[in-house]
């Protein structure tokens, strides 16, 4: 006899009976609008070994792996947890902890490869932390899969000190009867160990760098600077100091136009690239200026000019401003600002800080007092299919009315 035909048709997800903390029932809101199948088999999707170790070899969080393993791993094998290290695209990189719970965990396809993403199965101590920027525990029904239905997951975001930029999540997960009230207090506290040992890291390879560009530098006259790879400077000559410059995607030795400098010389060095800039930084007709907002957890700018297109992907916050900037062509405010983002029009300080931290990269192409984006730009923004997955982390007021207002449209 035949087998009859598999169902593959995604069911929506039903929502939990009892009240749920509101950070678990907006993660449950995204979810509704798609559905989740409750049986999905963690398993599909699986990342073949190759590919695996090519991410574990390129992912940032190879620089704190000892961090995190010494904070979570020794500790969640005494208290029968697993500790899961997954990429900012929510693939599991490592897997490690008590014996038991990982044999456990074997059955229910938690293994390492396996795809996090909220929007693949649901809500979890992974993927919801990657959406929201912050810590997240999940308690047992909370998660739409049956197969996490009797496990706890607690999870927390590590982002790029530098820039802000996602680079993956800390997850520690265990069975129901093994959850403990400070355990997501632990791992958040980990995480953010993760990530002043990045900054130290960034700030030591600085120091490296400048003491390669001293001799360089001084036997150069006019605009000069050494950057990392990454384009944060280490050192100066001849010009102000900027924090970073953006690079071009993949530079190569000669005369490229930088967006902050004009037309420049680019020469490498150990561990960088000297700039040498033009006398006066050459005039640029902007055509097209493209706020990328499409994806829940990677924004990005666009430059579209005359002398080619360049792009910056943006922290959380920078994405509020820039989309806020966006909505309103003819400037705001500071207070203004602090009133969209905070709905507190005193937070000024907290606003020029992150607006003078966008100009850096950005700041050939905004005029301030009041802040906005230049007259002779065009502007696009490019928008989530769904309104509710328009910058979901951000609680601003501005951006809460706008998802409404979308929602509503």
């Amino acid at each position: 006899m035949a087998n009859p035909p598999v169902d593959t048709t995604r069911r929506p997800v039903s929502r939990p009976r009892a009240p749920r903390r509101p950070v678990i029932e907006a993660s449950w809101e995204r979810l509704g609008r798609d559905g989740i199948d409750p049986d999905h088999d963690l398993r599909t999707g699986l990342l073949p070994h190759a590919e695996i170790e090519r991410r574990r070899e390129t992912t940032p969080l190879r620089h704190v792996l000892p961090v995190l393993r010494e904070g979570l791993v020794s500790v969640a094998d005494v208290s029968r947890h697993i500790v899961l290290i997954a990429d900012a695209e929510g693939r599991a990189l490592w897997r490690e902890g008590s014996a038991s719970v990982l044999r456990r965990a074997d059955g229910y396809g938690i293994e390492v490869g396996t795809d996090w993403r909220e929007d693949v199965v649901g809500t979890n101590g992974v993927g919801t932390p990657a959406v929201v920027r912050r810590p997240v525990q999940v308690v047992a029904t909370e998660h739409p899969l049956r197969a996490l239905a009797s496990w706890t997951c607690a999870g927390a975001p590590i982002t790029d000190p530098r820039d802000g930029r996602l680079i993956g999540v800390v997850d520690v997960s265990g069975p129901l009867e093994t959850m403990h009230p400070a355990t997501l207090a632990w791992v958040d506290s980990v995480a953010k160990l993760a990530e002043a040992r990045l900054r130290e890291r960034h700030m030591s390879s600085l120091e490296q760098l400048r003491a390669v560009a001293a001799p360089v530098l001084a036997r150069l006259s006019g605009r000069a600077l050494v950057v990392d790879r990454d384009g944060w400077t280490a050192a100066v000559s001849g010009m102000p100091y900027p924090n970073r410059i953006a690079l071009p995607k993949s530079p190569t030795p000669g005369r490229r136009w930088l967006p902050a400098l004009g037309l420049c010389t680019l020469e490498p060095l150990a561990g960088g690239w000297l700039i040498r800039a033009g006398d006066e930084p050459e005039p640029h007709a902007v055509t097209r200026i493209v706020l990328d907002l499409a994806h829940p957890r990677r924004w990005s700018v666009t430059v579209f000019g005359g002398a080619g297109s360049w792009s910056h992907e943006l922290s959380p916050r920078h994405a509020e401003l820039l989309y806020l900037l966006a909505l309103h062509r003819t400037g705001r405010s500071a207070a203004g600002l602090a009133e969209d983002m905070f709905g507190d029009a005193g937070r000024t300080v907290t606003v020029r800080a992150e607006m003078s931290r966008v100009r850096r990269y950005l700041g050939a192409f905004l005029d301030h007092r009041p802040y906005r984006f230049c007259e002779d730009a065009e502007v696009e923004i490019t928008l989530p299919a769904h309104p509710a997955d328009l910058l979901p982390h951000s609680t601003a007021p501005a951006v809460t009315r706008a998802r409404i207002h979308a929602s509503s449209a």
